[in-house]
């Protein structure tokens, strides 16, 4: 009986039917009025073929625009205006120019870090990436730097409380999800003892991701503690293209000194103390010298955005680091869907672009756009040993089979899939020829690539690419691989069921 009053009464449910109720009386009112108003019916179609017109002639992805598409022809007199109000794409002046000014505030703050030329020697591949972060998204690459993987959370959290513990100065997080439990509830010991000493902690958490784990006032409960907070986008009963845009960064900052990311959020399945989906396969970085400062940037200018604060970031910039040997390039960087560059997607196409012998990734989802899906299949076709891992075991029914509907393809082209049988597999990684990789928080999905704040660290000649590498070789052996007979012969209605996922799957 608790269990049904928790549902019952939980904010999910009061923001659906809220949602659901703006949705229904939108439709209502404009069937309505188109039924007694004929000048008002072909308002409604003249908006929906201006929406129509503005769609083909948008830098969407193609995939999104024939979604978009396919909603509005059929239903002209209600797909326009819930275009206009949901998916049109159109950000408020304020929040561009705001937008605009902290990458501004990032790029004179890390401008003397740029060394994008440095990498020349390593060859225009190398130095080619490492230009388009430091140029579209003021993101430098450091050397100075060491790195260390983690291929499970199990083995990123004892590291992670290691650190803290010797925390002086400042702790910054930023989740989307963060969970009482095991894990959270060790780190928040040590931050609330760290605050009552005088180290400065501050923790932002996205109110989606957490809809479930937290209660609505749980950044006053943190305050309460002596840890500063801030909750990202807010969610309100009101359809907006704002429901779309969250938080899906992970980062944890010390001192400026210390910093980690990669795919575990703070909840207790990421280091597999909780089970759900069989094993959790995931994985993190840590990163320890020059770089970290970038990373702190990234938290201090999302915290200005949410806080409304011009911050002065000097104030936490560390001393200089101990110099190290060589430790390859470190360039963390993060994605914004507000600025209309897609940093995270333009990482991956590079880095399968510049491919020589293999590309090997794990994913997720692999609900992917025409773009990458090309340049996987070119790659493949070339001679380039491509290979994906995904779950064997789903988070979600519906999303593993539009993951699915995406094999074919693929497949005819020569990539390689394999299905992690033990459970799900949560780790975003991509790693290439021995010389680059990536570790992050971006999925191959649409949210992650065109709708979500992102974040990830790029590696160039770094000593733990080839513990990145040598973890999915390990993967591989617990994982089955999928030929493309599993998916010639489908039942009927489960193949139009994945295609018909397929088709929308940009807007999911």
């Amino acid at each position: 009986m608790k269990k049904l009053l928790y549902i019952l009464f939980h904010r999910s449910v009061f923001m659906a039917l809220a949602l659901l109720a703006q949705i229904t009386a939108l439709a209502v009112m404009v069937f309505s009025f188109s039924a007694y108003t004929e000048i008002f019916y072909w308002c409604c179609i003249l908006m929906s073929v201006s929406a129509a017109v503005a769609i083909v002639g948008s830098r969407m992805e193609p995939g999104y625009k024939i979604a978009w598409l396919l909603l509005i022809l059929p239903f002209p007199i209600f797909g326009g205006a819930f275009y206009l109000l949901v998916g049109g794409g159109y950000v408020p002046k304020r929040t561009l120019k705001r937008m605009q000014g902290m990458l501004e505030k990032t790029a004179s703050t890390l401008k003397e870090d740029f060394k994008a030329d440095d990498l020349l020697p390593l060859g225009g591949d190398a130095a080619g990436q490492a230009s388009y972060l430091e140029r579209q998204a003021a993101c430098p690459a450091y050397t100075n730097t060491e790195t260390e993987y983690f291929p499970l959370g199990d083995t990123a959290f004892p590291r992670m409380l290691e650190e803290l513990e010797k925390a002086e100065k400042y702790i910054f997080l930023e989740y989307f999800i963060i969970q009482p439990g095991v894990f959270w509830d060790s780190i928040l010991s040590i931050l609330e003892r760290k605050a009552a000493q005088g180290v400065e902690v501050r923790v932002i958490y996205d109110d989606f991701g957490c809809m479930f784990t937290l209660p609505r006032d749980y950044n006053e409960t943190l305050i309460k503690k002596g840890i500063q907070c801030r909750v990202f986008n807010r969610l309100m009963p009101v359809m907006s293209l704002r429901l779309n845009n969250r938080d899906h960064r992970k980062l944890l900052m010390i001192d400026g000194k210390v910093g980690f990311t990669g795919g575990i959020n703070l909840a207790d399945e990421y280091i597999n103390v909780r089970e759900r989906f069989g094993h959790w396969k995931d994985s993190a970085i840590l990163l320890e010298g020059d770089a970290v400062w970038s990373m702190t940037v990234m938290f201090l200018t999302m915290w200005d955005n949410i806080a409304d604060w011009d911050e002065d970031f000097e104030r936490f910039r560390p001393p200089a680091s101990p110099v190290r040997p060589w430790t390859g390039y470190v360039q963390p960087y993060t994605d914004t869907p507000l600025d209309r560059e897609t940093v995270g997607q333009a990482v991956y196409l590079n880095m399968i672009a510049k491919a020589k012998n293999y590309i090997y990734i794990t994913t997720p989802y692999l609900i992917i756009d025409v773009a990458t899906n090309t340049a996987l299949c070119n790659a493949a076709k070339s001679g380039v040993d491509v290979r994906i891992i995904t779950p064997h075991i789903p988070d979600k029914r519906y999303v593993f089979e539009v993951t699915r509907a995406h094999y074919p393809p693929l497949l005819e082209a020569g990539v390689k899939i394999y299905e992690y049988t033990p459970g799900f597999i949560h780790a975003k990684n991509f790693v290439v020829d021995d010389r680059f990789a990536t570790v992050g928080t971006v999925n191959l999905d649409y949210r992650s690539l065109f709708l979500h704040f992102e974040d990830g660290v790029w590696l160039c000649e770094a000593p733990c690419i080839r513990d990145i590498r040598a973890d999915f070789e390990a993967t591989l052996k617990a994982s089955q691989p999928c030929s493309l007979r599993q998916f010639k012969h489908l039942n009927i209605l489960l193949q139009l069921y994945r295609n018909i996922l397929r088709v929308f799957a940009p807007l999911m």
